[in-house]
């Protein structure tokens, strides 16, 4: 005898799919594989006069960029901007008749949530797997060495190929860009939040990159003894230890040396690497920033003026 499901259960798998298949017809014409010289990845139309939404390493250094979309048009697409930091770029293609898939608020996501994640993994265009929320707020390093953070961990499974497609809700919006798997792991990948990804949007087509404020050192997070932090207070037992102070630099005219450990900046307590990074952001640059360090121990304040590395 050959058993058969509850309906009950029935329902709820026929609930599931077509959540699925619904999301994946309104979202899968906005999709897009973008070929380069030596890979490719994904990618999605998100304005409907040709914007497209990608990963960086994507892109990065490509001499020419092509895209196919859903009805098989393969066009040239421009670099408009990109930011390895955060691992997205900007495409730009010139065509009429294109569907841009609606952006959503990664905020509002919920661990266990479904999504469903479309590209072109090793080739196969069109791709749809779906999986669900498994974590929130992850962090990883990106090629530059700056921490990604706040990304999705989704269970959806994701390849080579995927890189840059979207990661979207039931409701057929994107919550995410796919960019990263771990090698070797099974159900752990990872999406850039689309609440991140409209910072990165706006500095990019306003500058064609994302301004971030430097100071001028090396530097590493590094143990701050416990007398030091009882004797003055300190919030954290960690902070920021500079290694070496670049020539010239805002740091240099500011006076720090190799061996000052960064405990604050501008008011707000840095615990490590990341933290300072998180601070150094486009709006201090060209503004006088009180930092608050350790030199042999003892507590000092000095201004700095961060610049933009780039200008």
């Amino acid at each position: 005898m050959v058993e058969t499901l509850p309906s009950t259960e029935l329902e709820l798998l026929d609930s599931y799919s077509r959540a699925v298949t619904g999301a994946a017809a309104r979202v899968a014409p906005s999709v897009v594989n973008v070929d380069v010289k030596n890979g490719a990845g994904s990618g999605f139309v998100f304005t409907p006069d040709g914007l497209i939404l990608t990963n960086s390493h994507v892109v990065n250094g490509a001499a020419s960029v092509h895209i196919t979309l859903l009805d098989g048009r393969r066009l040239s697409a421009d670099v408009i901007g990109e930011d390895p930091d955060t691992d997205l770029a900007i495409l730009r293609v010139s065509a009429g008749d294109l569907r841009a898939v609606p952006l959503g608020d990664s905020s509002r996501l919920l661990p266990g949530q479904l999504v469903i994640a479309i590209g072109n993994p090793f080739g196969f265009q069109h791709t749809v797997t779906a999986g669900v929320v498994s974590a929130l707020g992850r962090g990883l390093r990106s090629r530059t060495g700056r921490l990604m953070e706040n990304l999705i961990q989704t269970d959806a499974a994701l390849n080579p190929g995927n890189s840059g497609g979207p990661l979207v809700t039931s409701a057929g919006v994107v919550v995410g860009v796919n960019t990263a798997v771990i090698r070797g792991g099974q159900g752990i990948a990872f999406a850039v939040p689309i609440n991140t990804a409209h910072a990165v949007i706006t500095s990019l087509l306003r500058d064609g990159r994302v301004r971030r404020a430097v100071l001028g050192v090396s530097a590493q997070t590094a143990s701050i003894p416990r007398r030091i932090v009882h004797d003055h207070g300190l919030p954290h037992d960690q902070g920021v230890l500079v290694s070496e102070v670049h020539k010239g630099s805002p740091a240099d005219a500011a006076g720090l040396t190799p061996g000052d450990m960064l405990i604050d900046i501008g008011g707000t307590p840095v615990a490590s690497i990341d933290a300072l990074h998180r601070e150094l952001t486009g709006d201090r640059v060209g503004q006088p920033v009180p930092l608050r360090i350790l030199r042999r121990g003892a507590p000092r304040r000095i201004v700095v003026v961060p610049v933009d590395p780039h200008v």
